[in-house]
Order: structure tokens, then C-alpha cells, then sequence
């Protein structure tokens, strides 16, 4: 259930991005108006999430998740129904408010029953999820569209949330300790966020991962357009490619579980920020010196996406370890700051150009910097 709760936002992106070209043609507009769907989107998961985590604090975990849901169900069957782009973008936002419930309170939910190291493994575990679904999703949504056109897509996207919320029903039981209810109100969510934001621990641990990660979405950002135009990659042989890189993710979350039976999460999360440094360096090297053509530059990409499945859980897992009574906020600040340092890079990537892969390497390279960084200055120091 949790897996399924994770998916809902790589599920509602990836698979309606093969039906942009069609949805453009449909409603007459320019390709831009279309991708702007999608950045509504983005928009809804930062700002969703800090509405739903002190909800889950309050009034516990399931009755948000249930709210969320039915936003989500509602907004899908809306978005299969749109007359024009306006109204198409405004319900991705709506969608993107109910769907992020699923990732704030999954998190949420592994902390009231976890203990940090407990916790990473059953992260990573859920990073097998994440890794899979921007692999299937673009696939799934490319054979709907082909036979029942883009319209169907959201709509099986609002019967996905349909099965989500009647297992949530009927299997995921009420996690938060009775006597964990914290104080209502926009004043006291506000307050303890600003806690949240002076814990130095808990900011270098999301800062870390949130920075390595950001580096992800650079290459998200960066890569058609270097491996279709500038290296001739045929468009329809790029999401294999894709699809490979996703599995250097997956297989670095669950290479991360065995090494937690052995090693400690901070451990192996000090380790994979060195690699991630060293690796966005290389990128830049190979990048600068033209050696090595694409294979050069595929391998530290490669290599980078691997230490993301030890960063993102381990990060994650120590950030809600000290969290128990405001996990739910813990969460959704998690997802916002992530997601908000991840837009940033990504929009870095397109106002430095496109004429190389220097942009890509750099923001790749930075972000691994700031990752070591943010865990070095903040945690360590606070040791």
C-alpha cells in the first residue's frame, strides 16, 4: 500500500508525457501551453505537501490521505473531461494538491513504525517502486493512447485512485500514537515549521539528500535534448535509455538494504556524498575534454543515478528520526524543500543553454557539492 501511495507522482507524470504532442494538437496550442501542464503539476506536489503533513499530525494519518485521494479521484476524471488547456492546467494543479497526500503520509506512516535504521531499509525498498514507475508509465500511457487516446490515460489514473483509496480502506490501518495530536491552525503549522527549519540535523539531512537528488532533475531536464540533437540518439530508442538509468537507481536502493544490515544509515550516506562529488566532477571533466565521446559521458551519469538509491533513503530516514510528534510536517517539509531545490535545478539547466552537455555536467556537479556540504556543515558540525 505504501509503494502504491509513493507512486501517485511519478505515475501522474510520466504517463500522460507521451500524449503532449496529441493533447497540443487537440486544443490548438503551442507546445509550450501543453508543457505548462506539467509544471503546474510540480507546483501542486511542493505546495500540497506542506498543507498535508500538519493535517496528518493532527487528525492523524488516514482521514488527510482520505481527503487527498478523492481530490485526486475528482481532479483525473476532470482532467479527462477538459474543454480547453486553462482548464486542463488548473486541475493538474488540483490533482497534484490530492496526490501528494499519498507520498507525505507514506513517509509519515514508516516513521511511526520504524526506527531510523529500520526506517532506510523500508525506503529503499519503496525507491524500487519509484524507480519503476517512470519506466513502465511512459510505456503504459504511449499503448493507452494509442488505443483509446489521451483522455483515457487520466482516466485510468482516476480508477488507479479509486483502488488506492478502497486498499487504503481497507488495509492501512491508523498509525499516529492517540496521544500524538498536535495543535490545529495555520499559526502552529507555521511554528513548527519554523522549528523544523532551525533543527540543523534535520536540515542538513534533507538538504543533502534534497541537493543530490536535484541533480537528478538536471538530468531529467538536460537529457533529450543532449542525447537527441546533440548526439543523434533516435527519439523513440531515448526512453530505453532512460529506462536504463532508472535501473542504476533501483539497484543502488536495494543494494542499499543489505548494506544496512551491516552499516549504519549516516555511515553509507557520508560515503555516497563523496561518491556523488567525485562523480559530478568526472562529468565535468569528460564533458570539458570531448574524451570519450557518449559512452564517456553515460557513465558518470550512470554512476551518479546509482548513489542516488543510498542517498534518498538514508537522507530521508535520519531527517524523521528525531520526529515522532510532528512526523507529518516533518514529511511535507522534506517534500517541499526537495522539490523546490529539484525545480530550481532543473530551470538552471535551461537558462544556461542548451548548445552542450556543460550546463547538465554543471548543475549535476554543483548539486553533488551541495549535497556534501549541507551534511557536512550541518550535521557534522552540529555532532
Amino acid at each position: 500500500m505504501l509503494g502504491a501511495l509513493i507512486a501517485f507522482a511519478p505515475m501522474s507524470i510520466d504517463m500522460y508525457l507521451p500524449s503532449l504532442p496529441t493533447i497540443a494538437t487537440e486544443f490548438g496550442v503551442a507546445a509550450s501551453a501543453v508543457q505548462f501542464t506539467l509544471s503546474s503539476f510540480f507546483i501542486g506536489l511542493a505546495l500540497g505537501q506542506a498543507v498535508h503533513g500538519p493535517l496528518a499530525d493532527r487528525y492523524g494519518r488516514k482521514p488527510p490521505l482520505y481527503a487527498g485521494l478523492i481530490l485526486y479521484i475528482a481532479a483525473s476524471v476532470g482532467c479527462a473531461l477538459a474543454l480547453d488547456i486553462r482548464s486542463l492546467t488548473a486541475l493538474r494543479f488540483v490533482q497534484a494538491v490530492g496526490g501528494c497526500a499519498g507520498v507525505v503520509i507514506a513517509r509519515a506512516i514508516v516513521r511511526d513504525r520504524c526506527d531510523a535504521h529500520s526506517s532506510a531499509r523500508v525506503y529503499s525498498l519503496l525507491m524500487l517502486i519509484m524507480g519503476l514507475a517512470p519506466i513502465l508509465a511512459p510505456f503504459l500511457g504511449g499503448w493507452i493512447l494509442s488505443i483509446a487516446g489521451w483522455r483515457a490515460i487520466f482516466g485510468t489514473l482516476a480508477l488507479f485512485g479509486c483502488a488506492v483509496l478502497l486498499g487504503v480502506w481497507r488495509f492501512l490501518p491508523e498509525t499516529r500514537p492517540a496521544n500524538n495530536a498536535s495543535s490545529a491552525g495555520i499559526s502552529a503549522a507555521l511554528r513548527g515549521y519554523g522549528e523544523l527549519l532551525r533543527d540543523r540535523r534535520f536540515l542538513g539531512y534533507t538538504l543533502s539528500g534534497g541537493f543530490a537528488s536535484a541533480g537528478m532533475f538536471a538530468y531529467i531536464t538536460g537529457s533529450p535534448q543532449i542525447f537527441i540533437t546533440l548526439y543523434g540518439i533516435p527519439a523513440q530508442d531515448y526512453g530505453w535509455l532512460f529506462g536504463l538509468n532508472a535501473l542504476g537507481l533501483i539497484a543502488g536502493s536495494q543494494y542499499n538494504r543489505r548494506l544496512l544490515l551491516r552499516h549504519s544509515a549516516d555511515a553509507i550516506l557520508r560515503r555516497a556524498n563523496r561518491a556523488t562529488v567525485i562523480l559530478g566532477l568526472v562529468l565535468i571533466a569528460v564533458t570539458v575534454s570531448g574524451r570519450g565521446g557518449l559512452p564517456g559521458l553515460l557513465i558518470p551519469l550512470f554512476g551518479y543515478l546509482v548513489t542516488l538509491g543510498f542517498t534518498g533513503p538514508n537522507a530521508v530516514a535520519l531527517a524523521l528520526a528525531d520526529q515522532g510528534m510532528r512526523a507529518g510536517s516533518a514529511s511535507a517539509l522534506i517534500g517541499t524543500l526537495q522539490f523546490g531545490i529539484a525545480t530550481l535545478s532543473s530551470a538552471m539547466v535551461g537558462l544556461l543553454g542548451s548548445a552542450s552537455a556543460l550546463p547538465m555536467a554543471a548543475v549535476i556537479a554543483g548539486c553533488g557539492l551541495l549535497a556534501y556540504g549541507a551534511h557536512r556543515w550541518l550535521v557534522d558540525h552540529d555532532s
